[in-house]
């Protein structure tokens, strides 16, 4: 079943008089709701769906809770202890900071595409700009131990992506993700991207992230319903998934394993009905192997980030405009060839040295002088034990 939240004008009827987006109370009786162990979210969406605001959900009555939630109605009884009271006073003093904000389920900020998942999150923290939540969105997801042409791959589309006017939603992971945000951020339009976290919004992780967070603050959000303080437990990454993949309107794995979280993030994803992309590799990288099997299973097989765009908007990029020829010595253009034929021989396949100077058969000061001008256009990655890679 897909709660449709926004049509549940029974429950809503109360923001009248208790605004939940400036009301420190109305804002106290949500973070009551969602801080109470035990509770979790389907329960929550349960009273709320019962009662309408959190505040009438309290003032319910035993008897009225139960017949809601069954036995999980005793554990309402444990939301107005001194605890709690302390954590909430935490929460709004945290919200009272710059560019920190709670975002309640019925509050008007509250991005309409979560309200179409079956299990929207009750509350958000973010950091950042809340708008960034209300825009059209792509997910571009991955490994966290991808491979160098990996990392530009998704970095390419998702600055292509943002440059068209999509925000870049990801996982603020290192990898793929890490790649996506910087991308978005790169982008010529400084389109927004947000970042999904599994910790609470007041911690970054992995810490090596934080720089990369600080600009994301600035230039979008980060988001988490997990409350303050909540640090980086396994089982609270999948619950994020579906976050990032219900922000979305479709979702790109760049690389992934076959048994890679982005897999679920791309499972959530069909089932929310967004569209799912997958970028294909090499038969022999177990990073490619996760995107194949998602291809299997009906995800769109993309090579350009025009392929995105012609599915979901039928926008078209027009091809940048050629760099103005100069005019080359006959040394400059035999280079370039060498170059040229050293970059066929050595095709998309991960390849080492040796192979690669059976292949050219070109002299090993040669060839190592021609790689070494590759690597520094960018062209190509050199990888651990003297192997290479085609960019």
């Amino acid at each position: 079943m897909v709660w449709s939240w926004r049509r549940r004008g029974h429950w809503l009827s109360g923001m009248s008089s208790r605004n939940p987006e400036t009301d420190a109370e109305g804002l106290s009786d949500w973070l009551r709701l969602t801080l109470i162990p035990g509770i979790g979210g389907e329960s929550q969406r349960k009273l709320l769906a019962a009662f309408g605001l959190p505040h009438h959900v309290f003032a319910a009555g035993h008897l009225a809770q139960r017949q809601v939630i069954a036995s999980k109605a005793d554990l309402l009884t444990k939301a107005h202890s001194a605890a709690q009271d302390e954590k909430i006073a935490a929460a709004l003093a945290w919200a009272a900071e710059p560019d920190c904000h709670l975002i309640a389920l019925a509050d008007k900020r509250y991005p309409p595409q979560l309200l179409e998942i079956p299990d929207p999150p009750t509350l958000l923290y973010v950091r950042g700009d809340p708008a960034a939540l209300q825009r059209p969105g792509i997910a571009v997801v991955g490994s966290r131990n991808a491979t160098p042409h990996g990392l530009k791959t998704a970095e390419d589309f998702a600055r292509t992506l943002a440059d068209a006017g999509f925000g870049i939603i990801s996982g603020l992971a290192l990898g793929i993700d890490a790649a996506a945000h910087s991308g978005a951020l790169a982008s010529k339009t400084r389109q927004t991207t947000v970042a999904v976290i599994g910790t609470g919004a007041d911690r970054i992780y992995p810490a090596r992230n934080q720089a990369l967070a600080r600009h994301i603050v600035e230039q979008g959000a980060i988001v988490s319903e997990f409350p303050l303080g909540t640090p980086a437990i396994a089982a609270n990454f999948p619950r994020r998934n579906r976050v990032i993949s219900g922000l979305a309107r479709g979702v790109l794995v760049v690389e992934a394993a076959t048994e890679s979280g982005s897999l679920i993030t791309a499972r959530l994803a069909g089932e929310q009905g967004r569209e799912v992309f997958a970028i294909p590799g090499s038969i022999h990288s177990p990073l490619s192997k996760g995107c194949h099997r998602l291809i299997r299973q009906g995800a769109k097989l993309v090579e350009s980030a025009q392929d995105i765009l012609e599915e979901l908007t039928g926008a078209y990029l027009a091809p940048p405009e050629p760099p103005p020829s100069t005019p080359s010595s006959p040394e400059d253009s035999a280079a370039a060839t060498e170059a040229f034929r050293l970059l066929t021989h050595l095709g998309h396949e991960v390849c080492t040295l040796d192979d690669l100077a059976q292949r050219s058969g070109l002299p090993a000061d040669t060839l190592l002088a021609l790689l070494l001008n590759l690597e520094l256009e960018g062209r190509i990655a050199t990888l651990p034990g003297n192997r290479y890679q085609r960019l």
